[in-house]
């Protein structure tokens, strides 16, 4: 300071704070050499309060009113040694202006996911972001544990380490509070109210409340967003065959309002999907073509009158024989009446070869089995023995 703040300072005793900052919570009056004289008068505003350091200690601290730093309100400082000078000699002693309203525009959020386990989905990753609002209420422990000399302390200087703070809470706040997590939403105001008191109990040594705790999202990663998505939009559809049925109407009237090229061919496809399961429909029990009538009670046909004769389904296909074949000891089949012509042709069926299929008592030569003689009639018989 030059020579017009020192004279400044020896006319002037008025000492307060008036804050257009907004994010200032300590400021430091500043003095000539720190002297302050006697009979000064000093303002403390609502939500201020001003704290007296001399030699590095707090000496007192004044609440919201008007004083004169006399003897009389000033117990403590009568002993300082500065007074050894006489009541009318300027005291050294620093004035820091702490302020005691809420902050109200900080922010948090977590920069890695915080793990957590879901009674419904397992193990899931979360991510969080909201605000707070903080005041001090022990402005002499705000001085001594965070603010020190500093002659401006603004929010942004603690707003990382109260970040921090936050989040190492939060991941314990959101596994003890036994929300499944789709029921997360209807239960943030809750979690943030527990938070601000626990947070508030953590930070009581250092002067600092969380006035107020907002949590304004919480939010899962994109691939597990997508798959509730994709779970939601199958809750609405409900019943497939329905919505696979409108989803073939629409195309169609879209085919219809495009004519020539894919398009036709697309409407042609798609009609004879649903023609299809009209049909499929019909053939249902109890269905009944529109505008027909059931005949009244008591109803007869006309004399002569012959009701159309139903159409008959054909007859079942007729079930085929398996054969099974005894080769070199080794059972071979099962074969149907085409099967064994091969066989026959390849050689490994012939007369001598140990054949059955259901309803044979046993093993028998093919020869001797009347319903194998048409395929064996030009094979050629068993080589004899080899000597």
């Amino acid at each position: 300071m030059g020579l017009f703040d020192k004279v400044r300072g020896e006319f002037i005793d008025i000492i307060e704070w008036l804050d257009d900052s907004r994010d200032t919570i300590v400021w430091r009056f500043p003095r000539y050499e720190n002297e302050i004289k006697m009979g000064a008068k000093l303002t403390v505003r609502e939500s201020q309060a001003a704290v007296f350091v001399n030699e590095g200690h707090v000496v007192d601290v004044f609440t919201p009113g008007m004083y004169t730093l006399q003897t009389q309100n000033m117990p403590i400082l009568s002993t300082l040694k500065g007074w050894k000078y006489g009541f009318n000699s300027p005291f050294k002693a620093e004035v820091y202006f702490v302020n005691t309203r809420q902050f109200t525009d900080l922010k948090w959020g977590t920069q890695n996911p915080v793990i957590m386990r879901d009674p419904e989905f397992g193990v899931v990753r979360l991510r969080a972001f909201g605000g707070f609002a903080v005041r001090v209420t022990d402005p002499a422990a705000l001085i001594r544990e965070l603010a020190g000399t500093d002659p401006q302390f603004r929010t942004e200087e603690v707003s990382e380490y109260l970040r921090q703070i936050i989040v190492s809470r939060l991941g314990t706040a959101l596994a003890t509070a036994g929300v499944p997590m789709l029921d997360l939403a209807t239960q943030q105001g809750l979690i943030g109210d527990k938070l601000a008191v626990a947070l508030s109990q953590e930070l009581a040594p250092v002067g600092i409340q969380i006035a107020k705790f907002a949590i304004e999202n919480i939010s899962l990663p994109p691939e597990v967003e997508e798959a509730l998505d994709k779970r939601t939009q199958m809750g609405i559809v409900g019943n497939l065959d329905q919505f696979a049925k409108f989803q073939a109407a629409t195309a169609i009237e879209d085919a219809a309002n495009n004519p020539g090229g894919a398009g036709e061919g697309l409407g042609v496809g798609l009609g004879m999907a649903l023609g299809q399961q009209m049909a499929a429909g019909f053939q249902q029990p109890g269905y009944q073509q529109p505008g027909y009538q059931q005949p009244a009670p008591g109803y007869a046909p006309a004399p002569g009158y012959q009701q159309p004769a139903a159409p008959q389904a054909p007859p079942p296909m007729p079930v085929q024989e398996q054969w099974y074949l005894g080769v070199g000891g080794q059972q071979l089949g099962p074969f149907d009446r085409g099967a064994l012509g091969a066989q026959v042709t390849a050689g490994t069926l012939n007369a001598g070869t140990l054949v059955w299929h259901a309803g044979m008592p046993q093993w028998l030569p093919a020869g001797q089995v009347p319903e194998l003689a048409p395929l064996l009639a030009g094979s050629p018989p068993p080589l004899p023995p080899q000597a």
